[in-house]
């Protein structure tokens, strides 16, 4: 649709508005119209959206705005926000910390991948939700730079015992070594609700895999997805002596390993999951002798 189709449907949603509980606007360009009438929506006391997604909507900055004040007047239906790929930047997002740190504010999934935020915009994202953590279950921010500030806040948030996050999407935010050890070290406080980590696209080298397979050691944690693909992993040996001498594959339903160079320790790890319900992805072209219930490949 044109911002010309977004504008008629959300003028059409105002003249009954009192049953959407869903609205998926994504792939589309709302236009300035669009967003305004959307925003009239939202405002709405009669309108209970629950779930949102507009991702791809070529909403800017200042459309941004419109949409998080009006979500600001009427914020405590709304559980979950898809704002992806759209072109938020620090300004748009901090538009929407208001939002977050709102205490009628119940949002239970967020996601902001591909917002072209820097560490500046993940920092008071994290910050913004450190005032308001109980209810959020899942959060992506992936493709944007968290920085030390946003990498910090975040850690604070995942050893917080009211924060009981069970998704957590942070592929290609340029995380380090030195930073994948404070986010571990933060799970390791509060491990137990965690079930899907993706990590994938970030530089965590062998030291940030061997932080993770000591967090896996921690009968607490109860992972079922860990993404780790083209992460500079060279050696394994830590993680397949964490899922030996554990219980995490009790709980691990897939691990991806794809894309590193992992060489000898690879067959190892292969061996040790051969019997178990884990799906391992390490090279997509030999997968034959694992038990899958499910493939899927990121690009």
């Amino acid at each position: 649709m044109t911002d010309e189709g977004c504008s008629d449907v959300t003028s059409a949603l105002k003249s009954n508005p009192s049953h959407l509980r869903e609205l998926d606007l994504s792939g589309n360009n709302l236009g300035d119209s669009g967003v305004k009438n959307l925003s009239d929506l939202l405002m709405n006391p009669q309108f209970k959206l629950e779930k949102l997604h507009l991702s791809d909507c070529s909403i800017t900055e200042e459309q941004s705005l419109i949409l998080t004040s009006a979500l600001k007047s009427n914020p405590s239906h709304l559980r979950e926000l898809d704002l992806s790929e759209n072109n938020l930047g620090d300004s748009g997002v901090k538009h929407l910390c208001a939002v977050l740190e709102d205490s009628h504010c119940k949002l239970e999934r967020l996601r902001l991948r591909y917002c072209y935020m820097t560490d500046e915009g993940c920092s008071d994202v994290t910050s913004a939700l450190k005032s308001n953590p109980s209810h959020l279950r899942e959060l992506d921010l992936s493709v944007n730079k968290l920085g030390n500030t946003g990498v910090k806040n975040l850690s604070d948030l995942l050893m917080n015992p009211q924060f009981k996050l069970e998704k957590l999407h942070l592929y290609r935010c340029r995380i380090t070594e030195k930073q994948s050890l404070i986010l571990t070290s933060a799970l390791k406080s509060n491990p137990s609700h965690l079930r899907e980590l993706d990590l994938n696209w970030n530089n965590l080298g062998d030291s940030g895999v061997k932080n993770l397979s000591d967090l896996l050691m921690n009968p607490q944690f109860k992972l079922e997805k860990l993404h780790l693909y083209d992460c500079g992993i060279t050696d394994v040996s830590s993680l397949t002596q964490s899922l030996t001498n554990s219980k995490a594959l009790q709980f691990l339903k897939e691990l991806d390993l794809s894309d590193n160079e992992i060489g000898d320790s690879k067959q190892r790890l292969r061996d040790e999951l051969r019997d178990s319900n884990c799906v391992l992805r390490v090279d997509e072209d030999r997968l034959a002798n694992f038990r899958i219930d499910r493939i899927s490949i990121k690009v």
